[in-house]
């Protein structure tokens, strides 16, 4: 699987989500402008010893990254979407896309792929949102389990 993060602010929830794609050999795309250095010690202190078990890549901009898709699809993961993160079936290539945590996913971007525009269910209007860590690993685990937990350790 790949993960995406369109210009992420928070150096450990970065950090956490390098360790979850260590741990199931997700690739993580990293979109900028960043909100932090990539050598930064909160980012490393949260990823811990992992970062150099985690295929990563860096990248400018959106549109650069875009062009280098091929045939995975993008899944955008935001509040509003028409569909349940676990009514869609996903592919080992797909690409799980979450935005900033602050702002979420460009609306143009939502607009463009709207048709792949997924939604995490939430209960309570009071809560903005839920962390951005813990929605990469909802998602990415239900993707995971649909595709079998192929290469899991015993």
């Amino acid at each position: 699987m790949n993960i995406v993060l369109v210009e992420p602010e928070i150096p450990p929830n970065t950090g956490n989500i390098a360790r979850l794609c260590a741990a199931t050999n997700s690739q993580l795309h990293l979109i900028g402008p960043l909100g932090f250095r990539l050598d930064d010690a909160m980012l490393k202190r949260a990823g811990m010893d992992y970062w150099q078990h985690v295929d990563w890549k860096a990248w400018e901009t959106w549109e650069g990254f875009e062009g280098s898709v091929g045939e995975g699809r993008l899944w955008l993961v935001e509040q509003g979407g028409g569909a349940r993160y676990d009514t869609v079936s996903f592919e080992t290539s797909d690409y799980l896309v979450f935005g900033r945590e602050t702002a979420g996913l460009p609306h143009a971007l939502l607009e463009k792929y709207n048709d792949s525009w997924l939604r995490v269910p939430m209960f309570n209007e009071e809560a903005r949102s839920l962390n951005l860590a813990n929605c990469v690993s909802l998602v990415l685990y239900e993707a995971l389990r649909q595709r079998g937990f192929e290469g899991e350790l015993d």
